[in-house]
């Protein structure tokens, strides 16, 4: 619950989280077994409009947060980063959250102005209560797709249509609803426009799941696709470069050096479905890619997988590796990835930080990148998870002021993190862990 001081500086605002905060309370102590059974529907529906009106107030409080610019003054790269860690809430959660008080929220010109919602008649609903998220975010997705040439009478008319219905069906409903109304806005069905493809493709990787799995998302244009199936049509044929058959023929189906009998024989064994053939070919296309070189380098290394592991991983052929990008191999996956790999060995002292490895350049090298992904793996501000792979080579001392391009004098920031270090108001500064805290030589 609020304190008395916090509530004193709130103010009004402290009075209302207050008398929330009490409210929440009691209903979690009141007993509920008296209650018919009308009684506990209606408690359900009376306590779902007050959810929905508290995330009104949470969109009003992300509006706040962005217009102040409350997130840069807390070395937050984005608002969805300070909610995440503010509110200690998932990046999707964040991430639908900021979506509903772009297209629900009340925001201000910069002389204090205030502009209409996006969605109007959807806020409005919101605030009353009678929609919820998901009735926004089903409202937005039929939004975003009314056809171009559309006028402003008419898609004011669809969002009052939607937000109306929404208030007595279900999101799902509301998807349904927008369907029949894009219909009828558009009879002829979605035609060729060039302008809509540019702006729906996509190709999106989702997390990666406690099974190490990433899902993956997203729309190809008619160019992408069509030069995506002659690599399917080439690498995913059945019997051809099959992970779980040691004997299956590798690379290309057409090679002059291909064994077809013993192709037609792995294709007899082959159970994979068109699917897994499509993902193990994606795999065969990227590794031939990668291997060729025609990427060149970014941030001063050769495109390729670089992934991290310890000699007892090694030894021990288990646990899991860490790639420069952020992603989790296992070991033994990791290992047969190195078997056409160039190794590179970075020796670090009993604190896990390279050892000395200099140069007179302002610019850091490959090795000491290298050496530097080994040991910090991504970006070494407190609360980022920036990747390696985005990440550049920072002097601890900057050059400008004596510091060497000293592996003890650089590690790993991200672009918008690296930004953040700088002599002027709300300026970051950074420090190297002395050898009596817990983690001595971190940056």
């Amino acid at each position: 619950m609020l304190s008395n001081d916090c509530v004193d500086e709130l103010g009004r605002v402290g009075n209302h989280l207050a008398t929330l905060d009490a409210a929440v309370e009691g209903l979690l102590s009141e007993p509920l077994t008296g209650l018919s059974e009308s009684d506990v529907v209606e408690a359900l529906q009376r306590m779902e409009v007050s959810l929905r009106k508290a995330a009104a107030v949470g969109h009003r409080l992300v509006v706040e947060s962005v217009e102040r610019s409350i997130p840069a003054h807390l070395a937050c790269r984005s608002i969805n980063d300070f909610l995440v860690s503010t509110l200690r809430i998932s990046g999707a959660d964040a991430a639908r959250r900021v979506k509903g008080a772009n297209k629900t929220g009340t925001w201000h010109t910069l002389s204090g102005e205030p502009m209409d919602a996006t969605l109007p008649a959807t806020a409005s609903a919101g605030r009353e209560g009678a929609i919820g998220p998901d009735h926004v975010a089903a409202i937005a997705r039929t939004m975003r797709q009314l056809p171009n040439g559309t006028t402003s009478d008419e898609i004011d008319a669809a969002e009052q249509i939607l937000a109306d219905a929404a208030g007595s069906t279900t999101p799902e409903d509301v998807t349904k609803i927008g369907i029949h109304l894009l219909a009828h806005l558009n009879p002829d069905g979605n035609a060729p426009d060039e302008r809509e493809r540019k702006r729906r493709r996509g190709l999106r990787l989702g997390k990666q799941g406690t099974d190490l799995m990433t899902p993956i998302s997203g729309l190809l244009d008619p160019e992408t696709r069509a030069l995506l199936e002659p690599v399917l049509a080439k690498l995913a044929r059945p019997g051809m470069n099959n992970p779980d058959d040691p004997e299956s023929p590798s690379g290309d189906v057409d090679s002059p050096n291909l064994d077809r009998t013993a192709m037609a024989k792995a294709a007899a064994r082959d159970t994979r479905t068109a699917v897994q053939r499509n993902h193990d070919a994606l795999t065969v296309a990227l590794r031939q890619i990668l291997a060729s070189g025609v990427l060149g380098s970014h941030r001063g290394l050769p495109v390729t997988a670089i992934i991290t592991m310890s000699v007892h991983q090694l030894e021990k052929a288990s646990g899991v590796a860490t790639t420069a990008t952020g992603g989790i191999v296992p070991i033994r996956d990791a290992l047969r990835m190195a078997q056409n790999a160039h190794p590179v060995l970075a020796v670090f002292d009993h604190n896990g930080r390279p050892l000395h490895l200099g140069r007179a350049r302002r610019l850091a090298s490959a090795d000491q990148r290298l050496a530097l992904i080994a040991a910090s793996r991504g970006c070494t501000r407190p609360g980022c998870d920036a990747p390696a792979s985005l990440t550049a080579v920072h002097h601890v001392t900057e050059w400008k002021n004596g510091g060497a391009t000293d592996i003890t004098n650089e590690d790993l920031a991200c672009d918008s993190c690296h930004a953040l270090v700088h002599d002027g108001p709300g300026g970051w500064t950074t420090r190297v862990a002395p050898p009596d805290a817990a983690h001595p030589g971190r940056v």
